[in-house]
């Protein structure tokens, strides 16, 4: 079989180079799919098409609400309730406050499904809160920004409707039940990393919690967690499809925020709105120009050249599994996560198929790794978040980040050679 090396050396030549000039990565993109059709002389027109043929799934329908029923929680005090809640939990356990921040993140995860709004709203509570406990700033940004990939995990996750639609319509509800337990595993893993640094550096206890004010707050922690309940009870349950489950959970986060608490007045739901529009629209963006990408590397079949080079290297699952590992760990340290979801999970899944790992497992591996590179230079936004809200340069925060890494890439390698622990719930809820 032969290729076409100028066109995919000019196709990802000029996609590289765009992004070393810091070119959008939507607009980078988009330009190296329009020259390489001029260079291939095809029809401009089709690449206009395959942006929109992206962005045209009726599931996709489901991303932009769950971005406002996040954005309308995130502007709330949601973040609070939620702060609070965790610390009934975990508040006194020896080095309680950094559980605490792995716990809200766990439960903010499960509303937002964005890593980056969970670093924004719990990262403006927590790092200022550890600081003043004595946990250093790097630490307290450094858990932040890695308890937050337990978002891109935890259902819902808009980033798993994507990757559902790039894998060609795996079951939307096995998905986000299998990436439940690895999201929670990860927290554990966090949790127990902080326990051990705070018998070392004796970090303290939080005050205990009055029994009246305890409740109080299991109720409106009960409440705000409602939203993801809702959204996982409707899909499992086949009584709304995610779609729709989104759009409950809009009028949920709607009535909870501006009509129960009353967090903000009515008027603000405008400048909520604005802000979710914006990032909806960023999301589309990226969605249909590397879709545009993805098609043309799959046009030049490049998909198959990556196949036949990874399986010349060994024939070995766990050896192929571990490339996989690396180059999606490489990946998202490169590029955000929606447009390397769209344009290598046509090119891994066949592989991975090939080997026998479910598309689902395959989905939350993908998920995970890229969610990793969230907390990773030189493209990570939430970790660039973090140390926008924590006030601190990049360096400060590399040291803790290393260590917190250990936890993540155990996780990872057990939830990659176990498929068990994503598969479980999956298995047993939607045989």
């Amino acid at each position: 079989m032969t290729y076409d090396l100028p066109a995919i050396a000019l196709l990802l030549g000029t996609f590289v180079v765009l992004i070393l000039i810091r070119t959008p990565i939507s607009f980078a993109l988009g330009l190296s799919a329009l020259l390489t059709a001029i260079y291939l002389k095809l029809p401009l027109l089709i690449v206009a098409q395959r942006m929109v043929a992206g962005m045209e799934s009726i599931n996709l329908i489901a991303i932009p609400f769950f971005i406002l029923a996040g954005q309308i929680m995130s502007d709330g005090r949601l973040a609070e309730r939620l702060v609070d809640l965790a610390s009934l939990f975990v508040g006194r356990i020896r080095g309680g406050l950094a559980m605490i921040n792995c716990v809200d993140s766990m439960f903010f995860g499960g509303i937002s499904g964005s890593a980056v709004a969970d670093v924004s709203s719990l990262g403006s509570i927590m790092i200022p809160a550890m600081q003043k406990k004595g946990y250093g700033k790097g630490f307290a940004i450094a858990l932040t920004v890695t308890t937050a990939v337990q978002a891109v995990l935890i259902p819902p996750s808009h980033n798993a409707i994507i990757y559902s639609l790039a894998a060609g319509g795996v079951s939307v509800g096995r998905l986000l039940l299998a990436g439940a337990l690895p999201g929670i595993l990860l927290g554990l893993s966090l949790m127990a990393m902080c326990y051990i640094l705070a018998v070392k550096y004796n970090y303290p206890r939080e005050e205990p919690i009055g029994f009246k004010r305890g409740v109080r707050i299991f109720l409106n922690g009960l409440l705000s967690l409602g939203v993801a309940v809702l959204i996982m009870g409707g899909i499992v349950s086949g009584i709304f499809t995610a779609a729709e489950s989104s759009a409950i959970a809009v009028v949920y986060a709607f009535l909870l925020t501006f009509i129960v608490y009353r967090d903000l007045p009515l008027r603000a739901f405008f400048k909520t709105l604005k802000e979710a529009v914006v990032t909806v629209a960023m999301v589309f963006l990226l969605i249909g120009t590397s879709s545009a990408f993805g098609w043309m590397l799959t046009y030049l079949r490049v998909p198959s050249a990556v196949a036949a080079w990874m399986l010349s290297i060994s024939q070995n699952k766990y050896v192929l599994l571990v490339l996989i590992n690396l180059f999606l760990l490489f990946l998202g340290m490169i590029m955000d996560m929606a447009p390397a979801i769209v344009i290598v999970t046509p090119i891994l899944l066949p592989i991975v198929k090939t080997l026998g790992v479910d598309p689902i497992h395959f989905g939350v591996i993908l998920l995970f790794n890229l969610g990793i590179g969230l907390c990773t230079p030189p493209v990570g936004n939430a970790l660039f978040v973090g140390c926008a809200v924590g006030k601190a340069k990049i360096e400060e925060v590399m040291g803790p980040l290393m260590l917190c890494y250990i936890p993540m890439l155990i996780i990872l390698f057990l939830i990659t050679f176990f498929p068990g622990i994503a598969m479980y719930l999956p298995n047993l809820i939607m045989k």
